[in-house]
């Protein structure tokens, strides 16, 4: 098979989704990135702008800030949010009419950087770097900043005040290095408390890769790096705890996830974002909890961040306007309006005081983007991880060792192809 075949497949993997088994989805982008660019239109732009909403409070807010840059720039745009984004924008790009602005979750920006989808325009919003350095890694590909981050998300540590006193504990007691978090865990299963509610994935064993001074790929995103000494001391002590009970995945405590675990009660520590809040306060209004910084590992505090960036179509006939769409949409006090509306946290530094003022709780996820690692960087790599995952579920039972060189093999591969 040609490069350019295996370009093609890999596309139809990244854009199409839930399309793979239709004959009529092809790739809707340039061959290689950097590719023609398309004819603008001249006159006031029409923008089409798709988003992965988390619900009516962010359409509401990106629709009132959609509307007041229409009426400064003189342009329209219509914002849409997306039933199903992979989907929609699947559809949107195979018949080479792509939105002018759309999300794109960190998880999939490498698969559309890779086959030219995305304009690479980072470079020509003021100030790129008063982006956190971690969210500006998540968008960079072969160099080039593609777009920017509308907020992020970190994890960290969060304690139930009942059970953590029930089990005779204080505030000095909150880990902050492994050892620590295995010594109070012993302290709480010996009161016959569960001690921590762990996602049994990537997105969250993943950050104690991190704290071991490991992760996947190469900060490039070029090579494999899974097979480490680092990931191997990472998942030997995740598999501790898991094997001492000291750690319990949600499936084991009748719940969908960790928050949910955690909200019932069923755990006095978990391990996840800061859209917890937002989940217990709608289902658990009464717990009393505080949130903490992850411990520290071998190589130091770490932790996971997750983003979405404001992708800008590169088949748009108004890149310039939907540049500026973007710059009005990540300016500060605009990231802070969003902050309010829906819970969400700015991916500008410079907002970060005024954010921690207003939202104090919150200081522990805010203090997670100085060593925060964002998700694999690389195309094509979306079902080795998947087989990652399934690894990391049997970890009690399937040797550390084995899951790695597992995954080294399948993300060497991935990348080689």
């Amino acid at each position: 098979m040609k490069r350019s075949n295996l370009r093609a497949a890999a596309l139809g993997l990244a854009a199409c989704g839930a399309l793979l088994t239709s004959a009529a989805c092809g790739s809707g982008f340039d061959d290689k990135p950097g590719g023609a660019a398309a004819p603008q239109s001249a006159g006031p732009a029409a923008l089409r702008v798709l988003i992965g909403s988390s619900g009516d409070a962010e359409t509401n807010a990106v629709r009132q800030a959609a509307d007041a840059w229409a009426k400064a720039s003189g342009n329209t745009a219509t914002v849409t949010p997306a039933q199903n984004m992979t989907q929609q924008l699947g559809q949107a790009f195979a018949a080479g009419d792509p939105p002018d602005v759309f999300y794109v979750d960190a998880v999939r920006f490498a698969d559309y950087a890779s086959v030219g989808a995305l304009e690479p325009y980072g470079d020509r919003i003021s100030e790129p770097g008063d982006f956190y350095e971690s969210l500006r890694t998540a968008f960079t590909y072969d160099g080039k900043l593609y777009c920017v981050p509308k907020d992020f998300s970190t994890l960290a540590l969060t304690v139930n005040e009942e059970l953590w006193k029930k089990a005779g504990l204080s505030e000095d007691d909150v880990p902050t290095s492994w050892d620590e978090l295995t010594a109070v865990s012993e302290k709480l299963k010996a009161k016959g408390i569960v001690p921590l509610a762990l996602g049994d994935s990537r997105d969250r064993i993943g950050a104690f890769m991190v704290q071991a001074g490991g992760w996947i790929t190469s900060p490039d995103g070029r090579q494999a790096t899974a097979d480490t000494p680092q990931n191997l001391a990472a998942l030997e002590y995740v598999r501790k705890l898991v094997r001492d009970k000291l750690a319990v995945f949600p499936k084991r405590l009748d719940s969908g996830w960790a928050g949910e675990a955690f909200g019932k009660g069923k755990a006095a520590m978990a391990i996840e974002g800061n859209w917890l809040k937002g989940a217990l306060k709608a289902d658990f209004p009464d717990l009393k909890y505080s949130v903490h910084e992850l411990p520290a590992g071998p190589a130091g505090k770490g932790t996971l961040s997750f983003t979405t960036c404001w992708g800008v179509a590169a088949k748009s006939r108004h890149k310039d306007a939907a540049i500026d769409f973007v710059e009005a949409m990540t300016k500060a006090d605009q990231q802070m309006a969003f902050a309010r509306a829906f819970g969400v946290m700015p991916s500008r530094q410079s907002a970060r005081d005024a954010y921690v003022k207003e939202f104090p709780a919150d200081a522990p996820f805010v203090a997670g983007a100085d060593h925060a690692h964002g998700p694999v960087n690389a195309p094509k790599v979306e079902s080795v991880l998947a087989d990652f995952d399934t690894g990391l579920q049997k970890i009690d039972s399937m040797p550390p060792r084995t899951i790695l060189q597992q995954l080294q093999r399948n993300t060497q591969a991935a990348l080689g192809d």
